[in-house]
């Protein structure tokens, strides 16, 4: 049987440190300030990017998708190996990476095994897909396995964004400038999630940060009943205070079996902005 090799694109947002440690391959997509363009998570860090990002005048930076013959490279290389492929992407409703890769399968020409998976979902929603996969690839688990878990995941969890500000939400056009100036008065928090086509929908608006934190562990807790999950908190660099509050809340009402944090990576802080905290929770595994 053939060994299987996860591949996934940089919005999964998953750490160096764990992509070498399961042997995920990574494709970027790119973030463009002005002239200036740079590799997601390669040649710019969540870290930098969020300082250039609150220093950019000129609207929002540009992000872009990879092109099918960057999927292309990383296709063959694996599949020459021998390898089986499952490559795992941002939800087809937010961006054309999806689609890019279905072209590099299209020009392998029946050459490599290689299956790639609309996540119908974003950030750590979807990582924690890829590395659920990876990890069961190292025991050997079969493909059909491995996509089975996939498709569970993904249909089981419950996910969350709450952004700090409407700012970048309006910069964006997903709301209108006289949107965002009240909610803002006002200290309004949308709550955000992703629906079963992978798009994202509002969910509710609250007033303050706790409240929205409050409201957001209240309805996961509801969901899951008592019931062991593992819980990744995914943030934007240098809010930790908000994240060492969301994680206590939800410690004192959830059955944590894991729990882990994660960064928001340059794509999705791109629309998202600084200070965006995303809640991804499944069953336990």
């Amino acid at each position: 049987m053939a060994s299987i090799a996860l591949v996934t694109d940089s919005t999964a947002d998953i750490s160096q440190e764990v992509r070498d440690k399961l042997g995920i391959s990574m494709v970027p997509l790119k973030v463009s300030f002005g002239e200036e363009t740079f590799l997601d998570n390669i040649t710019l860090q969540p870290a930098q990017f969020y300082q250039k990002l609150t220093a950019f005048t000129a609207g929002l930076p540009k992000t872009s998708t990879p092109s099918p013959a960057d999927f292309y490279e990383v296709f063959k290389k694996l599949t020459d190996e021998g390898r089986s492929v499952i490559s795992v992407h941002l939800s087809s409703s937010l961006s054309g990476t999806y689609q890019a890769a279905l072209i590099a399968q299209s020009m392998l020409e029946g050459e490599g095994d290689v299956t790639v998976i609309d996540s119908k979902s974003a950030s750590y929603g979807y990582g924690n897909q890829v590395v659920a996969a990876a990890e069961m690839a190292q025991t050997g688990a079969s493909k059909e396995e491995i996509i089975d878990e996939i498709h569970r995941l993904r249909g089981e969890m419950q996910l969350y964004f709450m952004v700090d500000t409407l700012e970048y939400l309006q910069k964006g056009g997903r709301i209108g400038k006289a949107s965002a100036v009240l909610g803002s008065l006002l200290n309004i928090k949308p709550i955000l999630s992703i629906d079963d086509d992978g798009s994202i929908f509002p969910v509710e608006k609250v007033r303050g940060t706790k409240r929205a934190m409050a409201r957001i562990t209240e309805m996961v807790a509801t969901h899951f009943q008592g019931a062991p999950v593992d819980v990744t908190v995914a943030v934007t660099p240098g809010y930790t205070s908000g994240v060492a509050e969301m994680a206590e809340m939800l410690k004192n009402q959830l059955n944590i079996k894991r729990y882990l944090e994660a960064e928001i990576g340059p794509v999705v802080g791109t629309h998202a902005g600084p200070g965006t905290i995303g809640l991804f929770v499944t069953p336990a595994r």
